[in-house]
């Protein structure tokens, strides 16, 4: 019999970790799954979390489609073990066309290490975690509590991207963002890192967070970050090469 694992039971652990490290209010940034315990904790800990980065979120109960492709994963880990399609599987989940490869395109660089690092897993833990997210509840009612900063990614190209737009509709209007990178997987902080990049940094602005570069001693300064120039942000000016990403800001009527 495997031992059962939820996604409820580690957000608990999230705490137990942060007490034990005597860890005040913290800033959490969490992948899919990840985004998820942290949601969750962040709902019940409101005073011990100052923002929320969540890529590719899961806020909903698997949908028939899910449930059915955790379950067929599932059965093949049990009974094969963590063998070539089920990694397919996986990558497909975590990755876009563009870097999975095909027959004239060769797999990216990404890929291949990901591939690595599933051969590294023992199969019973991935089967665990796979189980953990079939039974994950729906949290959708409780984001309106949310009451830090919450920016959301997602990749146009990721199964849950539906996941992401209905999550953003859910939360305060006034504390949340979302940023659309296309032609990109669930994995935005593999694949496309440098997209991520000038929305994070708007995101800390509102913590009062800048670049050392950008402080000066006198409030009155032209270089003080209050009279920074967005365009100097730019992509362009920062010499990023970034593919097109959308940016969803609501703001109060």
């Amino acid at each position: 019999m495997i031992p059962c694992l939820l996604l409820m039971t580690l957000q608990i652990r999230s705490s137990r970790f942060s007490t034990t490290f005597g860890l005040g209010a913290v800033m959490c940034m969490g992948v899919t799954a990840g985004a998820y315990i942290l949601t969750l904790f962040a709902m019940k800990y409101r005073q011990r979390v100052l923002g929320l980065i969540l890529v590719s979120p899961l806020c909903k109960a698997p949908s028939w489609t899910e449930w059915l492709y955790n379950k067929v994963m599932s059965n093949m880990l049990y009974f094969y073990g963590m063998c070539g399609l089920l990694k397919e599987f996986l990558l497909q989940r975590y990755f876009s066309k563009d870097v999975r490869g095909s027959a004239e395109v060769p797999e990216s660089d990404i890929a291949q290490a990901c591939r690595g690092l599933l051969d590294e897993r023992q199969g019973i833990n991935v089967l665990r975690f796979l189980q953990a997210i079939t039974r994950r509840p729906d949290i959708t009612s409780g984001l309106k509590k949310l009451r830090c900063r919450t920016l959301v990614f997602v990749g146009d190209n990721s199964p849950f991207h539906s996941e992401a737009l209905h999550m953003i509709t859910k939360l305060d209007r006034r504390y949340s963002a979302l940023v659309e990178v296309q032609a990109c997987g669930s994995m935005v902080t593999e694949e496309q890192p440098h997209a991520m990049l000038i929305p994070m940094e708007y995101f800390f602005m509102g913590y009062g967070l800048y670049r050392p570069c950008q402080l000066s001693d006198s409030p009155r300064s032209p270089l003080s970050p209050s009279c920074i120039s967005p365009e100097l942000l730019s992509p362009e000016s920062m010499g990023l090469k970034l593919k097109p990403i959308k940016t969803r800001v609501s703001h109060e009527g």
